[in-house]
């Protein structure tokens, strides 16, 4: 009877034990994500990481905040399930990206992926989740024209290159109108799905509005020398230059400006290199006076107190402020929360229709929330322009969002 009871006890615990692992198998929500976190742009795609990451902290745990999700452990709808991310690394190449959605949708059986950064990424990989009929949760990537393809099961956060064009071009007619000399601008862009597609928003606006385009300069991504390209601008004599580039593209234009003593009024760059803190930290004073989109700046913060505390939490990750693009990432998590938070389940069609439906109020982005219009497009995401001054990135339009006064034109590179 003792060996008997012994037994029934042992297999009881066994049973317990067993019952306790599944429950919290059971417990984590697992979805997907990829990013460039190796190769040419690598430090963007680790901010963004980090920022997902910060924002996985902020659901899975508590904290006092008026953030979606913050004061609650979990996803609340789900028995407070966690959320874990499992991470696809594009290596900044499409055919990459769209091999580790594959693997990550039949390998790994996420019910959702968040990506990609780079338009060309997001573009490859959400195919692949169309295709599977598993939701693809774009936060950054810009391009108009992944939203115009007819895919049921995309979504993307950020404002597109044609709302971003409608944006700069608005404001060159403000700056016209105050008698700023803007008439010739020069079309700047890497030669991807992000830069071709940005540039063509930039062209339409640009003969809509009766600019004149002197210079048309495409060049190859992740390039090693633009002096070719910087030479034509300077012949070309732009008043404004508007540019499509990432990282390490955008510094090597920046120092061939200053190298070849090239002058312009204004220099409007999409996401991208521009935004990336290390933009302004590595160039320093010859990152001043750069301007471009802007989904987020610090100066948010003295409007909005709440996004300190979220930035303080990711700059100990990252050692950086957040950045439009990042904000963007780590919103998404919260997006994505909400869709399984209302569902309450991740069965992926359950998740779909839970995204058409998204109304999710957020002080994290301007605009205040995330509606998704029949494309899948964010239609309550707002752009400002902001400018780098003193190494800080300060909103400088429209008026009403200002936090500091333009510095027209773009300072002489000798004059510093």
């Amino acid at each position: 009877m003792k060996k008997l009871g012994y037994s029934i006890v042992v297999a009881a615990l066994l049973v317990c034990t067993f019952g306790i692992l599944m429950a919290e198998a059971a417990d984590v929500i697992r979805i997907g994500s990829i990013y460039p976190l190796t190769g040419a742009i690598a430090s963007s795609g680790l901010r963004s990481k980090n920022a997902i990451e910060t924002a996985v902290d902020v659901v899975n745990n508590k904290y006092d905040m008026d953030i979606p999700f913050a004061r609650t452990e979990g996803i609340p709808n789900l028995k407070g399930a966690k959320l874990e991310i499992i991470w696809g690394d594009s290596q900044a190449s499409p055919e990459v990206g769209k091999t580790e959605a594959e693997r990550l949708i039949t390998q790994v059986k996420v019910p959702l992926i968040i990506g990609a950064y780079q338009s060309g990424v997001s573009k490859a990989a959400s195919f692949v989740a169309e295709r599977y009929k598993i939701p693809f949760v774009c936060a950054e990537s810009s391009s108009a024209e992944l939203t115009e393809r007819g895919l049921k099961y995309f979504f993307r956060l950020a404002p597109t290159d044609a709302e971003d064009s409608i944006a700069f071009f608005d404001f060159l007619d403000q700056m016209k109108a105050k008698g700023k000399k803007v008439e010739k601008v020069a079309l700047v862009y890497e030669n991807t799905e992000f830069g071709v597609h940005a540039r063509g928003e930039a062209k339409k606006q640009a003969e809509k509005r009766g600019y004149k385009i002197v210079a048309d300069i495409p060049y190859p991504f992740k390039s090693t020398d633009v002096k070719s390209e910087v030479i034509k601008i300077k012949a070309a004599k732009p008043d404004v230059i508007i540019q499509a580039s990432l990282l390490g593209d955008m510094m090597l234009f920046a120092k061939a400006f200053k190298e070849l003593k090239v002058g312009f009024n204004a220099n409007l760059a999409f996401c991208g290199g521009y935004h990336d803190p290390t933009f302004a930290l590595n160039l320093k004073k010859d990152a001043e006076f750069f301007m471009g989109q802007c989904t987020f700046s610090p100066d948010f913060i003295t409007k909005k107190p709440v996004l300190g505390k979220i930035n303080d939490m990711y700059k100990k990750r990252s050692g950086v402020d957040f950045d439009g693009v990042t904000i963007e990432a780590f919103t998404s998590v919260l997006v994505v929360v909400d869709a399984f938070n209302r569902a309450m389940t991740t069965d992926p069609e359950a998740v779909v229709q839970a995204l058409r439906t998204t109304d999710l109020k957020t002080p994290t982005l301007p605009g205040e929330g995330v509606k998704f219009n029949e494309k899948g497009q964010n239609i309550k995401i707002i752009s400002h322009i902001s400018q780098i001054q003193n190494g800080q990135y300060r909103v400088v339009w429209p008026a009403e969002m200002a936090a500091a006064e333009m510095i027209w034109p773009f300072k002489p590179w000798d004059k510093r």
